[in-house]
């Protein structure tokens, strides 16, 4: 196992996994550190890896293991030295995390294993015995670069962690700028990969982002002073640039040109900022974390079920699905980006860099560059907050509101909930009312648990009243209910006969109909930052067990996930039931722990888990059997996992569920436009958008009733399940049953794209 030269944060959590995962499997792991040269130079360069020595990693920056720059392995007898390295160890399995370069030379270094074996092998340097044991390498990829520039996972490892990095910056320039009236030039990393840029710009409302995929159209100048000219001078404005930008005749855009144009050509105050290292630096987000768990647990199953015919692949990430893809297929339309961008078919490099991407671009094209219609649609569509409130509504809110002005609508908010539209809270909101709100945690609108309920009628007379032709309802497991609720009531009121959508936002990710909720990654941010504290008081003090009680409600997303992204070890929740017999083995098993050099504990309990196993129960329990081994503690974390900037995460997520929701009801009431009217009473005129698998889709709210435990507020096939026992062996459980029905198979990325070199299909 090794690194590429340039580290991602995250890293760590894939190392951890992946040593766990193999000792767990009965495997011998190494550690080859400072990358393929630790792997040319080997001695104490490749050394055994313990269950105890990757503890206290996951929330570390870059590697602990180094990672290095070789040369050597680009000769061949450089990796002929590697190769009689490995031998003497008896390591057939190589699992590499870096970019494209370091996969591909791993991948060449699996080709010519053979011709290496019979080389060695002929110098004398292996016996034949030596050769026939490592007679084939398996080699298994993990994508590690913040750049998120390689083709066949949405993700890689590192990404999202820089994206903290940068908004993080964003939202302190954001206030300074809009103290002064200035405008900024943010300069992020990304080198020929615009990923990071152009989800900055769609995360803080940027009003330009260049990007080398697509570069701005000819006289873009021009475009740009123009932008500025209808925009108020009062206001702020925040321009992002990839640090490989370009126009279409491949001249560098630098930061200090579009400042110069900016400034001299407008009169306008302007800064600019050239973020650098930094991004690469940092704590890893929760997200970083969970993923380089899952791929690091993947990547050891796909090397174990590997034969001498499969091909090398590479563990990625589609929608929440872990997938693998022939590795060499990935690097081929990684090039071929590059190709596309060098030819001038900027469309069809978009469109190689996956469908997350596309997605990413066709929403900041919607959102940017625009000046609303002339001609009005005479459509009004209303949006409200209902339930709990959740950092990431207003980004879905602001995102909402602009597309449905560019389709020449009037938005209406609507304030406090249901009660809101039953009192009649209801007024127009424009453009610049919603400006910066995409950072701002918390509702603007105002949000409230109440449901329609008794004011169905008044609900009724207000949508006649301030003729309200269409509903967008963002919210947790009650706006759930209340959309329900409008539907049934169709019945008797044909007021309600009007096409509605419901976006999942709540911490608690208990939405049927979507495997995400808005909000839910901030929230696990917060546990997970919490965690990384009370593990440090723990380490300090030693022999020390800490009980934390996350929020959620019935649904144990946040516990488990937070139980993944702190190395907790155990997480305890409603939808896995757990008695007397598995408490005492949870006590057992941190006894046995105090006795190793890890002196800590960290459980998690999800608040509704059980009515009797309460949080103070579990406290009491392992404070009374841990006498004399380890002392407990016990923290509630409460309402400061409702708070908080939203994360990139939320705000992307908000921006385009608010987007597509717009478009689709414009679309519905085409639809259902009869005899000079909007009449909607169809199933498919209410629908929840959701995150299902791999994309977006909207799913009637009637048809997910039979997949809804009403009682306890969530939904009844929860994805997320399947990684509990993840947690369970990272945590050095014995026998952990592993939920195989879905085995990760290899797909073809060339396949999914479409397009190969030359833009041909």
């Amino acid at each position: 196992m090794f690194k590429q030269p340039f580290c991602a944060t995250g890293m760590n959590a894939a190392v951890r996994a992946t040593v766990r995962m193999g000792i767990y499997t009965g495997a011998k792991v190494y550690f080859v550190h400072e990358g393929y040269q630790g792997l040319v130079d080997g001695g104490d360069n490749i050394k055994l890896a313990t269950w105890e020595s990757v503890s206290m990693m996951l929330h570390l920056g870059g590697t602990v293991i180094g990672s290095a720059r070789c040369m050597d392995f680009k000769e061949k007898w450089g990796r002929l030295k590697a190769a009689c390295n490995l031998v003497k160890l008896g390591i057939t399995n190589l699992c590499v995390i870096g970019g494209d370069g370091s996969l591909t030379g791993a991948n060449q270094f699996r080709t010519e294993w053979s011709e290496l074996l019979a080389d060695l092998t002929k110098e004398g340097k292996i016996s034949a015995e030596e050769a026939k044991r490592s007679s084939h390498l398996n080699i298994v990829g993990m994508v590690g670069s913040i750049d998120n520039d390689f083709c066949g996972t949405d993700m890689t490892i590192g990404t999202d962690s820089a994206l903290h990095r940068i908004i993080e910056v964003v939202d302190s320039i954001t206030t300074t700028a809009q103290s002064h009236q200035r405008t900024f030039i943010l300069e992020v990393m990304g080198r020929h990969c615009g990923y990071l840029a152009l989800v900055t710009a769609l995360a803080c409302g940027a009003d330009w982002v260049f990007i080398p995929e697509m570069p701005p159209e000819e006289n873009w100048e021009e475009h740009l002073s123009s932008l500025y000219l209808f925009v108020p001078l009062s206001s702020s404005y925040t321009n992002t640039q990839n640090n490989g930008a370009q126009d279409r005749n491949q001249k560098p855009i630098t930061c200090d040109q579009v400042k110069n144009l900016v400034s001299k050509k407008l009169g306008f105050d302007t800064r600019s900022t050239i973020l650098g290292h930094v991004q690469r630096g940092g704590t890893p987000s929760a997200f970083d974390r969970i993923l380089g768990s899952r791929m690091g647990v993947e990547a050891v199953m796909a090397l174990l079920e590997a034969t001498p015919e499969t091909p090398a692949c590479v563990v990625s990430l589609s929608g929440n699905m872990a997938i693998r893809l022939p590795l060499m297929e990935c690097v081929q339309v990684t090039k071929d980006v590059t190709v596309a961008m060098t030819e001038g078919r900027f469309e069809d490099a978009v469109k190689l860099r996956g469908k997350s991407f596309q997605n990413n671009w066709d929403t900041y094209k919607m959102l940017a560059h625009v000046t609303p219609p002339e001609m009005k649609s005479n459509i009004n569509i209303a949006i409200i907050n209902v339930g709990a409130p959740c950092a990431g509504m207003n980004a879905a809110v602001r995102a909402a509101v602009r597309v449905g002005i560019i389709q020449g609508h009037q938005m209406l908010a609507v304030h406090d909930g249901f009660d809101g539209l039953a009192n009649g809270q209801i007024e127009p909101i424009i453009w610049a009312q919603v400006g910066g709100w995409t950072g701002k945690g918390g509702s603007n609108l105002g949000t409230k648990r109440h449901l329609p309920g008794k004011n169905i009628e008044q609900i009724s007379l207000n949508i006649t009243k301030f003729n309200i032709h269409s509903l967008i309802i963002i919210g947790g497991f009650e706006a759930y209910l209340g959309g329900l609720e409008l539907v049934t009531a169709r019945e008797m009121y044909e007021e309600l006969c009007i096409p509605m959508v419901v976006i999942p936002a709540t911490v608690s990710n208990n939405v049927p109909g979507s495997d995400f909720s808005i909000g839910a990654d901030t929230a696990l941010n917060t546990i997970t930052m919490t965690c990384d504290r009370i593990k440090q008081s723990a380490a300090g003090t030693k022999r020390r067990v800490f009980i934390i009680e996350t929020m959620g409600g019935y649904c144990g997303y946040l516990a488990t996930m937070a139980g993944l992204s702190s190395g907790a070890d155990d997480a305890y929740i409603y939808e896995e039931p757990f008695h007397i017999r598995d408490l005492e083995l949870n006590v057992e098993h941190l006894i046995e722990k105090m006795k190793t050099s890890v002196k800590r504990g960290l459980i998690l309990r999800n608040s509704n888990a059980n009515e009797n196993y309460t949080t103070q129960f579990l406290y009491n329990l392992y404070s009374e059997e841990g006498k004399g081994t380890f002392d407990c503690r016990m923290n509630v974390l409460g309402h400061m996992q409702q708070g908080g900037t939203p994360t990139p995460f939320d705000r992307n997520f908000g921006t385009k569920m608010g987007s597509k929701s717009v478009l689709w009801l414009t679309d519905k009431l085409k639809e259902c436009y009869r005899h000079g009217r909007i009449f909607a009473n169809m199933p498919d005129s209410a629908c929840v958008l959701g995150m299902k698998k791999r994309s977006l889709v909207f799913q009637p709210l009637a048809s997910l009733k039979d997949d809804t435990d009403f009682e306890h507020r969530i939904p009844k096939t929860e994805w997320w399940l399947r990684l509990r026992p993840i947690l369970k062996i990272l945590a050095k459980y014995d026998t952990v049953e592993m939920d195989t029905s879905e085995v990760a198979a290899m797909e073809h990325v060339i396949k999914k794209t479409g397009l190969v070199k030359g833009g041909k299909m």
